[in-house]
């Protein structure tokens, strides 16, 4: 059933998950990109109304009709520690964190911020491609440590060439969980990179932004907590944006603890880059104060929703092979045993469905679709069924 967002209290309700919330007249580049009749499944953005607090917050700072200069609130840096202590047990200083407009931007900021131009950028594809482009936009020179797909469809990480590539870096952009191919990295391997970025003196840069979104009981681990060296040679990036789906309102968080590094981070910014808007200030203060009963609920129905998929794709489509889900809302579908065409033109056209096409993450993405999973039930069956339709008729 389609539905307006109604009252907060409604929202209350884990049911609300499985409300269908016309979006079309919203101004979603989700919805709007495409034509009506095709079912948008590809960006990172949850068909799911915000958290009631988040809202509540955000209806009351409007309703005060005044929006000047945002000051960070008081209350937000305490508030973001101690989540990361009760979350992680990894304890830092309220002034290690930087505000920052969004994740995207920090992880380009953070590049050339310790690092020049010509230095080697270590990345980890097939990734989330807004990274592919950070070399290019700080100068640097791109070095691949690709994942490597297991006979089990689970990735791996191929440490040799890994401290190959370290050896000739000066940064390590890391991705965990991974977006697109779902892995929840264990501490025994980010122990390891870890070991290799202090050895060949690489700092690390992470996106952390999924960290909330993690599956059959994984742990995320922050790989700036494994120890005092590493934690002082890496700049660790979290958001509210995914957890509360909140793209639209932006702000992100950099832990940094090297005093230096942060320094750097100021400066680097050069008159370019904005500060967190008034409202993304609102939305992350009540988010991180008041949104966590919300996400409880949220991730049971995520969990709900990857067992449907897995069950659909082993059943219905069994010349795809989905990777193991071990967190993020984003399903990595090879695509390889089904058709000779790219999957992504081939689904848009015979199914009327729109995935992200897998070749955009880089090396090792060709044949493979990204799926957005995080939507009520109703819509996940609907673009299910297209893709084994369009499957089935070839």
């Amino acid at each position: 059933m389609v539905t307006g967002l109604g009252s907060t209290e409604e929202l209350h309700d884990a049911s609300s998950f499985d409300a269908v919330v016309d979006r079309r007249a919203s101004d979603s580049i989700k919805w709007s990109l495409f034509d009506e009749d095709v079912l948008p499944m590809w960006v990172a953005d949850m068909d799911f109304p915000s958290p009631p607090a988040v809202i509540d917050a955000l209806r009351a700072r409007v309703d005060h009709g005044v929006f000047g200069y945002s000051a960070e609130p008081p209350e937000l840096r305490e508030i973001f520690v101690a989540r990361l202590n009760e979350r992680y047990g990894w304890h830092v200083e309220p002034e290690s964190l930087v505000f920052l407009p969004n994740v995207a931007v920090a992880f380009n900021l953070a590049c050339q911020a310790v690092a020049h131009p010509g230095n080697g950028l270590l990345i980890q594809p097939p990734i989330y491609f807004p990274i592919l482009r950070v070399p290019e936009n700080a100068s640097l020179k791109t070095r691949f440590n690709g994942l490597v797909r297991a006979a089990s469809g689970r990735y791996e990480i191929d440490f040799d060439a890994f401290e190959t590539e370290a050896k000739r870096s000066r940064v390590f952009l890391l991705c965990n969980p991974h977006n697109p191919v779902s892995r929840v990295f264990s501490e025994e391997e980010l122990e390891r990179m870890a070991e290799i970025c202090l050895r060949h003196d690489v700092i690390v840069c992470s996106d952390e932004i999924h960290a909330d979104f993690v599956f059959n009981g994984r742990r995320h681990v922050p790989i700036a907590s494994l120890s005092p060296e590493m934690e002082e040679r890496a700049i660790t990036l979290f958001a509210p944006n995914k957890t509360f789906n909140i793209a639209g309102i932006p702000s992100a968080i950099a832990v940094v603890p090297n005093e230096s590094y942060r320094r750097a981070l100021g400066e680097a910014r050069r008159g370019l880059l904005p500060h967190v808007s008034v409202m993304g200030y609102t939305a992350a203060l009540a988010a991180f104060k008041y949104g966590d009963p919300w996400l409880t609920k949220l991730i049971a129905y995520l969990e709900s929703n990857r067992a449907i998929l897995e069950r659909f794709v082993a059943e219905r489509v069994p010349q795809t092979r989905l990777t193991p889900i071990e967190g993020t809302y984003l399903a990595w579908l090879d695509c390889r045993g089904a058709t000779d065409e790219n999957p992504h033109e081939f689904l848009l056209r015979e199914g009327r469905i729109a995935l992200n096409d897998g070749a955009t993450f880089g090396p090792g993405g060709e044949g493979f679709v990204r799926l957005n999973f995080a939507c009520p039930q109703e819509t996940l069956l609907e673009g299910l069924g297209r893709i084994a339709h369009a499957l089935g008729r070839r």
